[in-house]
């Protein structure tokens, strides 16, 4: 998975797509959604490195069914918040 961190005072921002994604469109009706390479393409990652990220984070951006699914089962993201594009899973979490 491309991982990227933006840090912007103390918010801490997480982007991560799942690697078969990036550069990709997805689309969906009237839904587009674009996968750039300049807000996602980080650091390659598993998925054993990312709950401490997660937990670090205070807002995720989440693109990809393996990204989200563990960002659901480590208890990041409610199940029910989950949006999907094209059969690919999208979550946006924001820490308030």
């Amino acid at each position: 998975m491309y991982v990227k961190v933006y840090d912007h005072g103390s918010e801490v921002l997480v982007a991560v797509c799942d690697e078969e994604l990036l550069g990709k469109t997805l689309r969906e009706g009237d839904l587009v959604m674009e996968i750039r390479e300049a807000f996602y393409k980080g650091d390659l990652m598993n998925h054993d490195s990312l709950e401490g990220l997660f937990g670090e984070a205070s807002i995720l951006n989440l693109v990809g069914n393996d990204v989200v699914d563990k960002a659901v089962s480590g208890g990041f993201v409610d199940a029910d918040s989950v949006l999907e594009i094209a059969g690919v899973k999208h979550a946006q979490v924001v820490e308030i």
